[in-house]
């Protein structure tokens, strides 16, 4: 407690102090009750009397504001950390926080983002926040510290479950039990299977469900597109932008030629996915004619000049920022940019003038880059082609757009390709297969298939020059001192390594542990497995060894390409972090005014750990999505047999994963045989403790489905397969190792629904 202020001579210790002195000690210690300013001006009896009087007269004229039922502090001040719902949010989309249990004076605080927070979907309306109160030139700002959403009024995204006498919400998390009921009295316009936000009611609820009422309506479960909307608003997905933000972006206009180098002769084309809406990267090579470096190569690679129009400390910026990069649904995408730019002016269509931020890269015949430059520039595409399009047109099919542009800009940009592959063979970067699947929609907005995305010589093609690109970037901003925001991908850690090495060793493959990680060991392991039956698990088990990519103002390499500076350039349409990049080339080669700011600088630790965890949120979103559109896209094929893969071996049961669609679903333990299984890390496996049978990680099974939940994404098998004999070398398991209890056959987990 802070000591009282020193009073006038005049004043006996035991004395009232006068207003400015309360005020005064209030200001300077923080919220007090009035037994707390009482013991800290020694006042007892009537002295306390008057005390009480005078609190209320300055509480009536404004002076001070009341904090809970006995605090008092100075008016329309903050404590230095405090609880606090998140109560509005502005045209801007900035987020608004109001200190629970605060008088009127109590002013609200705009939520800023803070990188020691913790992890997690970003705060809305309605959650409770553990935040710092801090006041700057613009008013008070409170920064995040831990979200509070099970002491506040949380939220539950859940289905309507209608019964006769009850109306249920059921959590589509699987993982969540919080199922809340509704009063009847307000679930009259609610209808069976709605999709909701409802809010538990405050108060105790010894027994059974919580009490809860619904905030808003967003969709019908057994809409084929609800699978998007679920994971949206399940991981707190930024929607929409707000008026002030559209009438921004729709206010730009194209640059002029003014301060840029005229490029559109250059006959860049795109090359995309066959859907693409929006093109933010062009390609061009063509033969160096400098006899200095006979054989080599000119790419040309033009990104979307997006700085030139979302320019820092605007509404399009904050926003920008806040959302940190598109999210990519097979229905539907939420944009970083509002659509006027990033379907419009920032999309290089063919045919019209572009602004472009573009690298000139000198390759050599065996793929070293000799040299790079940057300009800012107008560009023109001269054709829009999609990945299978311009590969048919390679392979020997072109078409009509594909025909007249061979010689002069498909050839030569194979050509070049093929020179840049010498470089990246040298380089080896991972050599990881990760196989993705891509649901494709029927125009009804049903699910007409889901199949393997098909990798095509055209896609590493586009991925090389876009990697080199990045390099450049890093290179340059380096090369003029100007701090940026790096790509980094860390090395497997040891132990990582070593539980690698472990496994390697029940396959009888060697792996010394204290061997360097580097990405030619790995390549080596990997092409050495590659026609064994053990090809698939090795790969599953080295990607799992692997750490996952950041963003970082600090350098420390790129390990899975095999770089030691790598920043993101070529997307700023969709990642904050590349539009940051172009702003510090901006900045540093003095191409505009519109370049990274001082602020910007002092802010690169800060935005990088947000857009790491906006990268990582719809990371999230997509994976559920998915999930729910393979459960959905199943639900008619319960009772079927499926061939598929153990891919995952945890204490409670194996993962498998389908082949034909590969959808991941649970055969629990309980349902695998009348013994104990015992999981050997290990080894990947579960073992029966009396049998000594296996299932192991990798292994070709048939599986019967049983269970598929669609607004959850659960699915649930039943092994149709025997399991491994057992294996003679293996260590025979410890008695004990997993929980003792017995597993009965047919009897189901509910837990993955």
């Amino acid at each position: 407690m802070a000591r009282p202020p020193r009073r006038p001579q005049n004043r006996t210790p035991a004395g009232v102090p006068d207003k400015e002195t309360l005020v005064r000690f209030l200001s300077e210690a923080g919220e007090q009750g009035k037994a707390d300013i009482a013991r800290a001006f020694g006042l007892k009896g009537v002295e306390r009397r008057a005390l009480r009087e005078m609190l209320k007269e300055l509480e009536d004229e404004g002076r001070l504001g009341r904090r809970g039922r006995r605090g008092f502090v100075e008016a329309g001040a903050l404590p230095p950390v405090g609880v606090a719902d998140v109560v509005d949010r502005d045209a801007d989309g900035e987020l608004y926080v109001q200190l629970v249990k605060a008088g009127e004076d109590a002013p609200r605080a705009v939520l800023v983002p803070d990188r020691k927070a913790d992890r997690g979907p970003a705060p809305g309306i309605g959650d409770r926040l553990l935040v710092k109160f801090s006041r700057s030139a613009n008013g008070w700002e409170a920064r995040l510290v831990k979200r509070l959403d099970s002491a506040g009024p949380g939220r539950v995204l859940g289905v309507v479950r209608k019964a006769a006498r009850e109306t249920r919400i059921e959590p589509v998390d699987r993982r969540s039990k919080d199922v809340l009921v509704i009063p009847q009295a307000f679930a009259d316009e609610l209808r069976d299977g709605d999709l909701v936000l409802a809010t538990p009611e405050r108060g105790e609820h010894r027994y059974g469900p919580k009490r809860g009422k619904v905030i808003e309506t967003i969709g019908r479960e057994d809409d084929p597109r609800a699978a998007s909307l679920i994971a949206i608003h399940a991981h707190g997905v930024p929607t929409g932008f707000s008026d002030l933000v559209e009438r921004e972006a729709e206010d730009q206009a194209l640059p002029t030629l003014k301060g840029r180098e005229d490029l559109r002769e250059v006959p860049f084309i795109t090359i995309d996915p066959a859907d693409a809406r929006d093109h933010d990267d062009a390609v061009f090579a063509e033969r160096d004619e400098d006899p200095k470096n006979e054989g080599g190569w000119i790419v040309w690679v033009a990104i979307a000049d997006v700085a030139a129009y979302v320019r820092p400390g605007s509404a399009l910026d904050r926003e920008a920022r806040a959302k940190g990069n598109s999210t990519y649904f097979p229905d539907r995408v939420e944009p970083m940019l509002p659509e006027v730019l990033s379907n419009g002016l920032c999309s290089l269509k063919a045919g019209e003038n572009r602004a472009c931020l573009a690298v000139r890269m000198v390759f050599s015949k065996d793929g070293r880059k000799l040299s790079h430059r940057f300009v800012r520039g107008l560009m023109r595409s001269h054709a829009k082609l999609a990945y299978e399009q311009a590969q048919a047109a390679i392979d020997g099919q072109p078409d009509d757009a594909t025909r007249p542009i061979m010689d002069t800009i498909l050839y030569p940009l194979w050509n070049a390709y093929a020179a840049m592959l010498k470089g990246r063979e040298r380089r080896a970067p991972l050599a990881i297969e990760s196989p993705e699947r891509r649901v494709r929609m029927d125009p009804e907005g049903g699910i007409a298939s889901i199949e393997p995305r098909v990798s095509l010589q055209a896609h590493r093609l586009i991925e090389e020059m876009m990697i080199q690109a990045n390099v450049a970037a890093a290179e340059t901003l380096e090369q003029r001192n100007t701090p940026l925001i790096y790509r980094v991908h860390e090395a497997p850690s040891q132990e990582k390594i070593f539980n690698l090495a472990d496994f390697l060793q029940t396959l009888g493959k060697p792996w010394t542990k204290g061997e360097p990680a580097t990405t030619k060991r790995f390549n080596r392991l990997l092409e050495e497995m590659r026609d064994t039956p053990h090809a698939e698990v090795v790969n599953e088990v080295v990607l799992r060894s692997q750490m996952q990519a950041i963003y970082s103002p600090e350098n420390i390499g790129h390990f899975g390409l095999n770089l030691d500076r790598y920043a993101h350039f070529t997307s700023p349409i969709r990642r904050y972090s590349d539009l940051i990049v172009h702003r510090g080339l901006i900045r540093a080669l003095k191409l505009g005014s519109d370049g990274l700011t001082d602020r910007e600088i002092a802010e690169l630790p800060a935005i990088a750990e947000q857009v790491t965890q906006t990268e990582r949120r719809s990371m999230a979103a997509e994976r559920d999505a998915m999930d729910r559109y393979m459960a959905a896209y199943l639900a008619d094929r319960i009772g079927g047999a499926f061939p598929g893969r153990i891919t995952g071996v945890p204490r409670f049961g194996l993962f498998i994963r389908l082949n034909e669609t590969g959808a991941d679903g649970l055969v629990p333990v309980s349902s695998l045989g009348d013994e104990y299984f015992v999981h050997d890390d290990r080894a990947h496996a579960l073992v029966g403790q009396r049998t000594g049978r296996r299932w192991p990680l990798g292994k070709t099974v048939e599986v019967k489905l049983v269970e598929a939940t669609p607004v959850t994404g659960g699915l649930l098998f039943e092994m149709l397969s025997d399991p491994d004999p057992r294996d003679p070398n293996a260590a025979q398991p410890r008695l004990g190792v997993r929980d003792r209890s017995r597993h009965r056959p047919g009897k189901h987990a509910r837990r993955n629904r």
